[in-house]
């Protein structure tokens, strides 16, 4: 009997049909925009449709972390079951997710529950779920699992191009002026993620040369391109997403392409237009 569930939240971004068969349960956050609130589960509202709003508006959507009932209600059903669980998350410097999981992990026998700071969002922080929820079906003990999951995590790597920088600066995850200086010169920042926060990599000139450097930047990562799983997200630019798929395709051949629809917590940071590349080896 599998006794180790793995929780994650939304920011992780995993596609349903990648982690179905797996004991792995999403907690979702919400998106307060106007006077409605929206689930980040791709199901309350699909994410080109709340991009369409968020495109019509000045407003900038404000992201709700899961409550610790939330993560009660979740971690109940589980430890029910008898399964220890292993809850991975979105950086602690980037939301107060993980303070409600931890809260909630308190309320249940000491042990049962391991609350890990993924210290990454999106996919990185997707891929390290997948990895724990592929290891429990294995059969590995929890200790092991945790002990991985450190290592693995130094393996991944991640970018981000921002279309406009002007969600990110609203949303307090880039210096205001240094954002407000690369809009006035038309830069394009190429973005990673860096001790749990969002930090700049390169600076490009253009939206083509940018996505152009990011190629080239995997080229210099890549050590064998067999092993290689990419996952490609976007924020309402499938066509963009298409794009850097049949390049990565072109240059690496990687063993796995994961397409994924940015959730709308990321998203509304990101901003519409935004892609989101996420990779590691074997």
């Amino acid at each position: 009997m599998r006794n180790i569930a793995i929780v994650t939240d939304s920011t992780s971004d995993l596609p349903r049909n990648v982690y179905e068969g797996y004991d792995l349960s999403v907690v979702p956050l919400s998106v307060v925009f106007g006077d409605k609130t929206y689930i980040d589960d791709g199901i309350d509202i699909k994410e080109d449709d709340f991009y369409k709003m968020m495109e019509s508006s000045t407003e900038m959507p404000k992201a709700s972390q899961p409550t610790p009932g939330d993560f009660i209600n979740t971690y109940s059903k589980l430890t029910k079951q008898g399964k220890e669980i292993i809850s991975i998350h979105i950086s602690k410097k980037l939301s107060g997710t993980i303070n409600s999981a931890e809260l909630a992990a308190g309320q249940f026998e000491k042990g049962k529950i391991e609350v890990i700071d993924s210290e990454v969002v999106h996919m990185s922080c997707g891929f390290m779920a997948l990895k724990a929820a592929k290891m429990a079906t294995e059969g590995n003990k929890k200790e092991v699992i945790i002990k991985e999951l450190s290592s693995f995590r130094n393996k991944v790597n991640s970018f981000f191009i921002p279309k406009s920088l002007d969600n990110l600066i609203k949303g307090g995850r880039i210096n205001k002026i240094k954002g407000k200086l690369a809009t006035f010169l038309e830069i394009k920042p190429i973005l990673t993620l860096k001790d749990g926060e969002v930090a700049l990599y390169k600076n490009s000139r253009t939206w083509t040369l940018a996505k152009k450097e990011i190629l080239n930047s995997m080229e210099g990562i890549i050590k064998d391109s067999r092993k290689l799983t990419v996952s490609i997200g976007d924020v309402a630019n499938s066509e963009g997403a298409d794009e850097m798929e049949q390049n990565i395709k072109e240059r690496f051949n990687p063993s796995q392409i994961i397409k994924v629809k940015i959730g709308i917590v990321v998203g509304s940071h990101l901003g519409i237009g935004g892609l989101g590349i996420t990779f590691f080896e074997e």
